[in-house]
């Protein structure tokens, strides 16, 4: 079978991505397509999940009740608005609307006690609620301009800033890159200069670029074994593919700098033409996207069109 027949058999939620970025179909037909992310397969079950009080596991980034695996819990309302958005559920869906509705009106940070569009102080928190809140209409600003003014010296960002650390860390950075994309797509009307947004996103990209995608600027070490290994969703962690999405997301020109990303991507292909699940972070969570080792459509779909527009297409 052919991989796009295959990812075609996959979810709504992956099939109206294939047909967007690999298949260029008819916009009409993807919208109709993606219409079905809130009501089947895995973009249903998030929604059903969400508990009597309109928000999700009865907080904003962790769960009131007790989780049964080890590791950070996804089950909460921060983590599942990341995945709706990752799935492309439709903002304007009613049902999507009504939930992010009672998200503003009852969820509060569990820091301070703020509510959940407001923001929280540690610039990764930010970051993933920047991304979700432009996604769902609900962007503050302000929340904007403090990641602006959190930016280090290096040009990235880090979780560790307020706790001494003195320089940025791949996953914080991917995170605020994710979150100044997405604010500069709306910022037209909004009160954080575009300028300053701009700049910034170039300097953690920047930051990037310089270290190859994946490797200290002093060493030439690997920081973490996770940053080749591919996972759906992402959660807080850095890859080489999350990275390469971003740059082809913003529409930038491949960079010989990649390549070594790259090359990683394509090795990694199965000879069905597929691509493996390569690990799994953290504890429970709502949907199950597959299991480590297997072929899994979520990574074949970021792997083919990231390969597209590097012109590598497999």
């Amino acid at each position: 079978m052919r991989t796009i027949d295959w990812l075609m058999q996959g979810d709504p939620a992956i099939r109206w991505q294939v047909m967007a970025d690999l298949l260029d179909e008819d916009p009409e037909a993807v919208a109709r397509e993606r219409a079905r992310v809130a009501t089947e397969g895995w973009g249903a079950a998030l929604l059903a999940a969400r508990g009597a009080d309109g928000q999700w596991a009865g907080g904003a980034h962790f769960p009131t009740t007790q989780p049964t695996l080890p590791g950070q819990p996804w089950t909460s309302t921060a983590h599942v608005l990341t995945e709706l958005r990752l799935l492309g559920v439709d903002p304007a869906d009613p049902a999507v609307r009504q939930a992010i509705g009672d998200v503003a009106r009852v969820t509060r940070w569990e820091y301070d006690d703020e509510p959940f569009f407001e923001g929280e102080v540690e610039p990764c928190i930010n970051a993933a609620l920047v991304t979700n809140a432009v996604y769902f209409d609900r962007v503050d600003a302000r929340i904007v301009e403090r990641l602006l003014a959190e930016r280090m010296a290096d040009g990235g960002w880090n979780c560790d800033q307020e706790r001494g650390s003195v320089r940025s860390s791949f996953d914080t950075t991917i995170a605020v890159l994710e979150a100044l994309a997405a604010f500069e797509r709306v910022s037209d009307d909004r009160s954080a200069p575009t300028a300053a947004v701009r700049e910034a996103r170039a300097s953690g990209e920047a930051y990037l670029l310089e270290r190859g995608l994946m490797r200290r600027k002093t060493t030439g070490e690997i920081p973490k074994p996770t940053y080749t290994q591919f996972a759906f969703p992402p959660r807080h962690e850095y890859d080489a593919l999350r990275a390469l999405e971003h740059f082809r997301a913003v529409g930038a020109d491949p960079d010989e700098r990649m390549r070594e990303a790259l090359d990683i991507v394509i090795g990694k292909q199965r000879e069905d033409g597929r691509w493996p699940l390569d690990v799994v972070h953290g504890g429970d969570a709502v949907n199950d996207y597959g299991a480590v080792g297997e072929p899994n459509r979520w990574i074949t779909l970021r792997a083919l069109r990231v390969l597209r527009w590097a012109g590598e297409q497999r």
